[in-house]
């Protein structure tokens, strides 16, 4: 079914080593030794390496970024094997689980053999990341090794938040083929469908057509709108008059695409139409703001503007976009108060939503990628016209 070129799985080694040229200039305009990084999206940015096994949390791993010289590997004994094929040189392990010591000895060892310049090391302890491994392992290594372990995610965002070109093929590869199944996805559905039933034909089609995964697909509908987008799908049965909101975080090697569609099932209110009309002008205007040297909050102005002119009466999802990657979000937010300077390479969606009437909610949302000049789109435009299921 899928007739498209995939990007080759996995980088080159030089893909790592710039990456690490990158973020060494980070950490030293942060004034950090190094960077302990524990989660599985921050261990595979450094390494390449991946596993399934991330869904077990029984056991810790670690990755520690030097400011100088290549990064360093503490991980269970099970997973040694195959971090030795990634380009890694140096691989620590030990026997887990071991509630004990389960790793942490090793990563103070290491921690405290790095060249002390700053005497601080970073660590995920801010926005949107979380640190993986038992508080009460922290608290021990804080207290016990001879260096401060200080706030690294502002500087892991800064290494993460521009994007490189393979990265941005691999999100562009996973956004084309969601393209496409959202597009055949009307000649599939029915009145009568469940949500789940309409959820599994996209989901399966995604996959057939070469996504690696489909973790993120909630399915919603409801007469003339929903009143959330972050739970579903349901055994709801889609009658005359329903509005279907399908979203997904597909990936491909790791990547994310984050975007959705709307159909209408039977028929459409001129009212909806005019909603709908309302969004795809938002996100044509945010599309076009989105360009280097103008903020987040300029982008959500550009949305928030035509969409209050329409006469919206709120939304509960604080944002209009944000960023995109190897996590379904990631920083900057399109907020007021967020005020993140755009550049090139930076990958965003653009998300208007309008509560038009007390619990009807219209979203779309497209993905692009900032160029020197503006921005690309990534994902290939919703139709103007909602989609009717007949």
């Amino acid at each position: 079914m899928n007739n498209k070129i995939n990007p080759e799985r996995g980088f080159e080694e030089l893909e790592f080593e710039q990456r690490l040229i990158e973020a060494q200039k980070v950490m030293k305009s942060y004034k950090l030794d190094g960077i302990l990084v524990t989660t599985p999206q921050n261990i595979r940015y450094f390494t390449g390496y991946d596993s399934q096994f991330w869904e077990s949390p029984t056991r810790p791993w670690f990755v520690v970024v030097p400011a100088s010289g290549k990064p360093i590997a503490i991980v269970p004994e099970i997973g040694e094997s195959e971090f030795k094929k990634t380009w890694l040189d140096e691989i620590k392990s030990w026997p887990s689980p071991r509630p004990e010591d389960d790793g942490i000895s090793l990563v103070k060892s290491t921690l405290e053999d790095l060249n002390k310049t700053y005497g601080q090391i970073g660590a995920e302890f801010g926005k949107e990341m979380t640190i993986r491994m038992p508080v009460r392992d922290l608290f021990k290594l804080k207290d016990s090794v001879n260096t401060n372990i200080v706030n690294g995610s502002d500087a892991i965002w800064d290494m993460r938040i521009i994007k490189t070109n393979a990265e941005i093929e691999r999100i562009k590869f996973i956004c084309s083929i969601a393209s496409d199944a959202y597009n055949e996805l009307p000649s599939k559905l029915r009145i009568g469908d469940t949500e789940r039933e309409a959820v599994n034909k996209l989901k399966i089609d995604i996959l057939h057509r070469g996504a690696d995964n489909v973790p993120f697909m909630p399915g919603i509908s409801g007469v003339g709108g929903v009143s959330q987008i972050v739970c579903g799908p349901s055994d709801r049965i889609l009658k005359n008059g329903d509005i279907l909101f399908i979203d997904t975080g597909s990936t491909f090697d790791g990547y994310f695409c984050d975007f959705n569609r709307n159909y209408a099932f039977g028929e459409i209110s001129s009212e909806v139409e005019r909603v709908h009309e309302t969004l795809w002008l938002a996100t044509e205007a945010g599309i076009k703001a989105a360009v280097p040297g103008t903020t987040t909050d300029e982008i959500w102005l550009a949305m928030n503007t035509i969409i209050q002119d329409a006469g919206a009466i709120g939304n509960n999802v604080g944002r209009l976009g944000h960023g995109l990657g190897l996590q379904l979000t990631e920083p900057p937010s399109h907020r007021p108060g967020d005020n993140t300077r755009i550049v090139e390479n930076m990958v965003l969606t653009i998300e208007p939503v309008m509560e038009y009437a007390p619990g009807k909610m219209i979203v779309h949302e497209e993905n692009i990628a900032i160029t020197k000049d503006g921005s690309r789109l990534l994902t290939k435009r919703a139709p103007r016209q909602m989609p009717i299921i007949k």
